[in-house]
């Protein structure tokens, strides 16, 4: 992203498997850019932000990370599905609510599909029917359902609970008997559940937070202003280009920013992709870099790896190349932000995956197959560790060449510049690159 076209959209992604640091990039752009607009396009309260500034530390669940910006606009988009409970609770958790006129900077799209408790005990039931081993890793909050109901054709959108409250009632009631035929366990106090969301309705409609994203967006672009939208999750989860079955449910990758906010692909001018340093995952599915030893530990521990939605610790690795530069195929990305180097400072040694075997042939790109994973025998090339403090370096120039040669490889392996790298959690610990 640089000195921002009139009425261009920027998309940042997480270009792993989520957890890489995206919430304090999109602090730095929207504070640098001048950002009119921050848009969430696909996911739910299962993906999870954290950014620290203004001397606080922020936990997004649903929330667009623009929210702690008194300039910034907030859209949450038709393409993500929307937990209620989950977005008036996260609202009062940061301390948003505090926050004079908040609730002119946010708008939920009336086509945005509702997550209900019906969908999470959905989740956990289908979990629950799979071996040990074909376990998605979940994170039980009712996302996959919802889409799932969305693609069925019977999910409930968020217009449908600002209408006729005794016709949403009956879809409502109409959803959890279908649910209730596939688990009968499922136990549900509807009168309950009802009261809740009429509760709910009447403070959308109060607070007037729900309206058409897609044609706000459109006036915001017409006006010139810069548009930031925020992916959730990682490309490595994408429904159609991540690691199958074991994904998300929604598309993680650029194409669901279009989608999930209806925005023309002529509008997005930039693409950044979020890449750790190293690489984790949280729940299970294939990790061929995994480090199932001290240095794993060691990676979890330095980089305080607990999943900020799931309170899971991360499983944790070396960088994955080959996987990256899969991402970057996918996604065209235009600038790369290398986050969490500092983690990395007292690693005597640091390997980074550079190809797969499969069976003892060089593959050109991930397997397909999910069982094909379990076969695959990574290709690395190996880096002397730069052993020395890099969270209070500021200039690309003056981090240690032994750590400049390892940043410069990973550029040069996916052919994609790599802008900006962070060395600390604060929003000031980032070194902004210029060549």
């Amino acid at each position: 992203m640089s000195e921002t076209k009139n009425g261009a959209v920027t998309v940042l992604l997480g270009a792993q498997w989520g957890d890489e640091g995206k919430g304090k990039i999109i602090d730095y752009l929207i504070e640098k850019y001048n950002v009119a607009v921050t848009a969430r396009c696909q996911g739910g309260n299962n993906a999870g932000h954290t950014v620290v500034a203004n001397g606080r530390k922020y936990d997004f669940h649903i929330l667009p990370s623009g929210i702690i910006s008194p300039t910034c606009y907030n859209v949450i988009g038709n393409g993500v599905v929307v937990n209620l409970d989950a977005f008036f609770s996260e609202l009062d958790h940061n301390g948003v609510t505090n926050d004079p006129g908040w609730e002119k900077r946010i708008k939920i799209s009336s086509e945005a599909h509702l997550v209900f408790s019906v969908h999470a005990q959905v989740d956990g039931r289908q979990e629950d029917t799979l071996a040990a081993k074909n376990k998605i890793g979940t994170t039980n909050r009712g996302i996959g359902p919802t889409y799932s109901s969305k693609c069925f054709r019977n999910g409930i959108r968020v217009a449908d609970l600002m209408g006729c409250f005794e016709e949403f009632s009956e879809r409502y009631r109409r959803l959890v008997e279908h649910y209730k035929k596939q688990f009968p366990s499922i136990d549900v106090d509807l009168e309950a559940e009802l009261a809740k969301f009429k509760a709910h309705r009447e403070k959308l409609k109060e607070l007037d937070l729900v309206g058409d994203t897609v044609g706000f967006i459109h006036k915001m672009r017409k006006e010139g202003k810069a548009i930031l939208v925020e992916g959730a999750n990682g490309a490595l989860l994408d429904i159609d280009f991540g690691t199958y079955p074991y994904v998300t449910s929604s598309n993680a990758t650029v194409g669901g920013a279009c989608t999930g906010l209806g925005i023309p692909p002529t509008a997005i001018h930039y693409i950044i992709g979020v890449v750790k340093a190293y690489q984790t995952r949280v729940g299970t599915g294939p990790f061929p870099t995994e480090l199932l030893n001290e240095e794993g530990e060691r990676l979890q521990q330095i980089g305080q790896e607990v999943g900020v939605t799931t309170g899971r610790k991360r499983r944790c690795g070396w960088l994955d190349l080959f996987l990256l530069k899969r991402s970057a195929q996918i996604n065209g990305y235009t600038a790369i932000a290398l986050t969490k180097l500092d983690i990395l400072d007292s690693f005597e040694r640091i390997n980074i995956a550079v190809g797969y075997k499969l069976d003892g042939e060089e593959l050109s790109a991930p397997p397909a197959q999910a069982a094909a994973w379990e076969r695959i025998e990574v290709e690395y090339k190996e880096f002397p560790g730069w052993m020395s403090e890099t969270s209070g370096i500021r200039e690309y120039d003056k981090l240690p060449e032994k750590c400049r040669k390892y940043v410069q490889f990973i550029q040069d392996f996916i052919e994609v510049p790599i802008k900006w790298i962070g060395v600390g959690a604060d929003r000031e610990s980032l070194i902004v690159r210029h060549k």
